[in-house]
């Protein structure tokens, strides 16, 4: 049995802000079913404290007060206790450090600005991920549990594999292997550089370590020292090796190529089932797409849009340049010639809201739009949806057109990192083997995202086609299983 710490900032279902919760979430319980055995460690968030049952510095309540965690700086944490807990198949290390992460507001932003100590907060949890992974951690029951592998992801616990490797120096007697894996390199930890020495970084390591444009990269730094590196989805590997998407660390990454590669993000089939979701109108699976139908009609009524004889497309997004969203305004009239209708779920840039507001207003019946986010109504978008709308600009993995395929709902989406590798465009040949799950367009271009919606809309009026290409969509495996396998075989080739 192999043993791994997942060290993250946010996991479903405690805390989320984006995909990586999603990852978090389900990535354990797959992992389990090939003889790994996972445990995250999380910050001691409001909301993570409240669902274990523990106040900070309080009475442990539900969870296990394990005391302090090895390895931890209360100069950076503040006072902290390591807590212990478990929450649906989870188990988890919560670090509970009130005064980095007791605090109303986002996790990582407060009025549209970066709390001012995120360095402080999140050395802290990597700080307390490397104490767990190096020194191991007594649990309520008197045993001793040291993972065999330390698995950190994105910049907020990018110098946990620094930390662990800086714990094991000089001694050559254990030294636990890292695991880093980029969700998106776009986001990727630069504070001042003056902080280094508060945080425990020796001035040696910089130059060549975690500096980035004379400033402390929490990402940069841990590419430079992780035995791996992963992300999200094949093409994405690929992608962030060039100056197009590799955002300045293109060159970090070409020198350690050897140890980088993709690994597929999948979807939580139990949560994304049509067949069992209560959230939706009416069950359906491929081998009877009728509750589709009632889901679909549903879905027209709940957007107030008027029935039309082409294809009802579902957005789910956040709303930024990044998800394309721009190019789907643009490229709207398109899709309305064409007797479509647009039904929008998310949130964002002010100016893309409003875009979306304004095309709701002036096509009245024929795009709905609701800003925000609900998570039952984005399974009836999916669940009555003809087709949903990804048309970002990059995009590591996306899980967006891995829920769509799993509701029969067409994926349109841009040729870029995980969309490209998920979604089998609807060329002559996949359309004549019956291959085909969706339409796939050019990344940044709106023409050829409206020539995209020419081809659904074509598409969906071949009954025969259509209904092939719903079920070949719903076919795809979009699980787990293959990427717990994966990380699993990784897991153990660094074990020799």
């Amino acid at each position: 049995m192999t043993r791994v710490l997942i060290a993250a900032s946010e996991c479903v279902p405690l805390v989320k802000t984006g995909g990586l919760a999603d990852v978090i979430g389900a990535l354990p319980a797959a992992l389990a079913g090939e003889g790994t055995e996972a445990r995250v460690i999380l910050p001691g968030y409001p909301a993570v404290l409240s669902r274990i049952g523990a106040e900070p510095l309080g009475k442990a309540g539900g969870a296990t007060d394990l005391g302090a965690a090895p390895g931890l700086d209360t100069a950076v944490s503040g006072p902290a206790r390591l807590l212990a807990a478990r929450v649906g198949e989870l188990d988890l290390f919560v670090l509970d450090a009130p005064e980095r992460f007791s605090r109303e507001g986002g996790l990582y932003e407060t009025g549209g600005r970066d709390w001012p100590d995120n360095a402080e907060r999140f050395a802290a949890l990597s700080q307390a991920a490397a104490g767990v992974a190096q020194d191991g951690v007594t649990l309520g029951d008197g045993t001793t549990w040291r993972p065999d592998v330390l698995h950190a992801n994105d910049w907020q616990t990018g110098l946990a594999p620094i930390y662990a490797a800086l714990r094991a120096a000089p001694s050559t007697a254990r030294r636990v292997p890292s695991v880093l894996t980029i969700h998106n390199i776009s986001y990727q930890g630069l504070m001042d550089a003056a902080l280094a020495p508060h945080l425990g970084l020796p001035p040696a390591g910089f130059g060549q370590g975690w500096e980035f444009h004379g400033r402390l990269g929490f990402l940069k730094g841990g590419l430079m020292v992780a035995d791996r590196i992963t992300t999200v989805s094949p093409g994405y590997a690929r992608e962030i090796l060039t100056p197009e998407f590799g955002m300045g660390l293109e060159g970090v990454l070409k020198s350690r190529e050897t140890v980088l590669s993709g690994i597929l993000n999948g979807a939580d089939t139990a949560v994304w089932d049509p067949a069992t979701d209560a959230a939706i109108t009416s069950p359906f699976d491929a081998t009877d797409l009728a509750g589709k139908t009632a889901c679909r009609d549903a879905l027209l009524q709940e957007f107030g849009l008027e029935p039309g004889d082409g294809p009802l497309v579902g957005l789910v997004s956040r709303l930024t340049w990044q998800k394309g969203i721009d190019l789907l305004v643009e490229a709207l009239p398109r899709l309305l010639s064409r007797g479509g209708r647009l039904a929008v779920l998310g949130s964002g840039e002010t100016g893309l809201e409003t875009a979306l507001r304004n095309a709701s207003h002036a096509y009245r019946g024929q795009v709905g739009v609701r800003i925000g986010y609900d998570e039952a109504l984005s399974h009836r978008i999916f669940a009555g949806s003809d087709a949903v709308a990804v048309p970002s600009r990059f995009e590591p993995c996306g899980l967006t057109q891995l829920y769509a395929l799993r509701y029969g709902a067409l994926p349109v989406v841009a040729r870029t990192g995980g969309l490209g590798d998920t979604v089998i465009d609807a060329t002559p040949a996949a359309l004549m083997s019956r291959s085909a799950t969706g339409f796939v367009h050019t990344p940044g271009d709106a023409d050829s995202l409206a020539h995209a919606f020419d081809r659904l809309a074509d598409a969906m009026a071949d009954a025969e086609i259509h209904t092939a290409m719903q079920r070949s969509a719903m076919d795809q495996p979009v699980g787990w299983g293959p990427s717990a396998r994966d990380y699993a075989a990784l897991y153990r080739g660094l074990l020799g």
